[in-house]
């Protein structure tokens, strides 16, 4: 099956945290395209994904990412379920 626009954005955000956040703007704008293209009003990361997980990362994470026109959530439930 084929990943949708906003998975392919949100794995591409993944990829730039992981590298120092590169380009992030740029990642974090087409994320922000995707959204719009697919109706959705929020972006769903996993937390065990991130460079930083713990609160103070998500909130600095969710602050960024919404000045920038994006709402970010955390999805808490593990993978293997």
């Amino acid at each position: 099956m084929a990943q949708s626009l906003v998975d392919q954005a949100i794995e591409a955000v993944y990829k730039s945290i992981h590298n120092n956040n590169e380009e992030i703007d740029a990642r974090i704008k087409s994320l922000k395209e995707a959204l719009a293209a697919e109706g959705q009003k929020q972006a769903m990361f996993k937390p065990e994904r991130l460079a930083m997980n713990n609160r103070q990362g998500r909130k600095m994470m969710q602050t960024y990412f919404k000045k920038r026109g994006v709402t970010v959530a955390f999805d808490n439930t593990p993978d293997n379920v």
